[in-house]
């Protein structure tokens, strides 16, 4: 078992068709990216316990007001069996999902590029899916601290692994394009949440009865499809050998584009340029200022129109509330925007990161930043004039830069320190997405609660937490604008680099490979058959997804 996991057994030879490796990736991040859609959740675990009289029973921190009573309500709900859940109970695991997902790609990062792609998978395939059944457990018995145990703490873990154990090995497969490779891995994980929520709705209800919502049914059902589907795309990974390289492709001279290196940059040393923190705020300042307004956006969407949505441009959303037909039918709306937005972030991984091929990556992220507050300027001022349109165009480019900025940062990275050791790397500047998945809602939370205590008219809201977040992507710009070139004394020698090579057991290609590799042009058109399949395999539950989000967003249209 131990040689079938290694390095060494998944080193392809010179004529492996490299287009079978990015289906294996989406698979892994098809699956783990439904942490996105765990809100479908929130409402049917909620009400859960059920009375005597067929109604929910209270929940534990019934007639919390305050923070401080509400983390109250949450210790007591850790163990409690006889009151429900609240949204900020159970929202704990979300944060959880996304500060272990960190953490755990910098912890382990530098052990993935030893142990390789497959054995970071099956052991990401192992905490994720597992996590899913001790959840299904925690509901079961309705134990709210082992469903933060399973999902939440184990699952996070799965989380980290999962999202970067493809990062390294596509940039390694497509030194030609490796904004569009990282892009199509990525995409996925933005895609988990669009095949995954509905699929989930269709098994609670297919799971339900009068006394059960089917969550936990829905759970184990999950964790079975998702360890079928991360499994093959564990196994599937392959590792291209030293010194391969595309037919016909001839990498770029240093002194054509200096903001790419042709050496590499060891994982002890990587926190130690200022190009590593330069990228760190750069990426955090890009999800900060998304990641909060994304969370909200169907609130943000009704509060802002209100009656509008439906019709009614008259009616705030404060009279909105009072009519349960017209705040039924804004919710609709709402919802639909969410789609919309999820379309957006999932294209826009892949679209603008392989654009970055381009255009390069700091250009990118310069138009990100420059981009990114103008919108928000723009959503401040179309807001005030109730242009539906404008402001929904508006944040559909904002998730697409979102998802793009996540997508083209391996990329980056690459760029910058090399290939060697940009999966651990990567895994280390992913604290970066943990330190903004708390930053950014908690200031526009803060700002919305605090200005809706005030008084402010629910259309005044957003407006200062717009220009806050244009502020965020001028600092991003500045960060950006500062990113120089890697200097000389952080690169590894010749023998450092050969006794890394040794130390990941990496495999060389031997002579007849090496002519073989003058050949693989051929390799492309090889197993069409194979490739077809496995790009079925993805692209259909993709397409689900889609289709399933667009009849959701069509209500924006009509």
């Amino acid at each position: 078992m131990s040689g079938f996991l290694s390095k060494e057994h998944i080193t392809a030879n010179a004529n492996f068709n490299r287009w079978l490796v990015p289906p294996a990736a989406l698979a892994v991040h098809l699956s783990i990216g439904m942490a996105y859609g765990f809100s479908v959740f929130w409402k049917p675990l909620g009400n859960a316990l059920l009375g005597e009289d067929g109604k929910p029973l209270a929940t534990c921190a019934a007639g919390a007001t305050t923070f401080t009573e509400k983390l109250s309500g949450t210790a007591h709900a850790l163990f409690a069996t006889d009151c429900n859940w609240t949204q900020f109970d159970l929202g704990w695991m979300y944060t959880l999902f996304f500060v272990l997902l960190g953490c755990s790609a910098a912890l382990w990062g530098g052990w993935l590029e030893h142990a390789g792609p497959r054995k970071a998978g099956l052991v990401a395939t192992l905490f994720w899916c597992g996590g899913l059944l001790l959840s299904a457990f925690g509901i079961h018995s309705h134990q709210l601290w082992i469903m933060w145990l399973g999902s939440g703490v184990i699952g996070g873990i799965g989380l980290g692994l999962g999202y970067i154990s493809p990062v390294s090995t596509l940039i390694k497969w497509f030194p030609d394009h490796r904004g569009m490779a990282t892009g199509m891995a990525i995409m996925g994980f933005g895609g988990g949440a669009m095949i995954g929520s509905p699929l989930a709705t269709k098994l609670m209800t297919y799971f339900s009865t009068p006394a059960s919502a089917g969550v936990w049914q829905t759970f184990v059902a999950l964790g079975v499809i998702y360890a079928a589907f991360m499994l093959y795309g564990s196994l599937a990974y392959r590792v291209p050998p030293l010194g391969w390289k595309p037919a016909n492709w001839t990498p770029p001279a240093a002194k054509e584009n200096v903001m790419i290196s042709t050496r590499h940059v060891h994982l002890k040393n990587a926190h130690k340029t200022p190009q590593f923190w330069l990228l760190w705020l750069v990426l955090c300042m890009n999800v900060s200022a998304c990641i909060g307004v994304i969370g909200a956006a169907a609130p943000m969407l009704q509060e802002t129109f209100g009656g509008a949505l439906v019709g009614q441009p008259g009616v705030g959303f404060d009279a909105v509330k009072q009519d349960a037909a017209m705040a039924a039918a804004v919710a609709s709306v709402g919802a639909g925007f969410v789609g919309l937005i999820s379309v957006f972030n999932i294209f826009g991984r892949f679209a603008w990161a392989t654009s970055s091929d381009k255009l390069g990556r700091k250009r990118t992220y310069y138009i990100f930043f420059v981009l990114g507050a103008f919108m928000y300027c723009m959503a401040t001022y179309v807001a005030g004039f109730k242009s539906l349109s404008l402001f929904v165009a508006s944040f559909c480019v904002i998730a697409s830069m979102y998802g793009g900025g996540f997508a083209t940062i391996p990329a980056y990275l690459a760029d910058m320190f090399g290939t060697q050791f940009v999966g651990a790397i990567h895994g280390r500047i992913l604290t970066a997405w943990a330190t903004a998945g708390i930053l950014g809602p908690v200031i526009v939370n803060y700002m919305h609660d605090t200005r809706l205590e005030a008084g402010v008219p629910f259309d005044q809201i957003y407006a200062p937490i717009f220009l806050t977040l244009a502020g965020m992507m001028v600092i991003g710009f500045i960060a950006n604008m500062l990113v120089k070139p890697v200097a000389e004394k952080y690169y590894m020698t010749d023998a450092e680099l050969e006794l890394e090579h040794k130390l990941a057991h990496e495999k060389a290609m031997s002579a007849s490979g090496k002519k073989g590799a003058a050949k693989a042009g051929a390799a492309s058109a090889s197993h069409p058959v194979l490739v077809a399949f496995t790009w079925t395999l993805v692209l259909v539950p993709i397409s689900y997804g889609i289709w399933s989000t667009i009849q959701k967003a069509w209500v924006l249209f009509n």
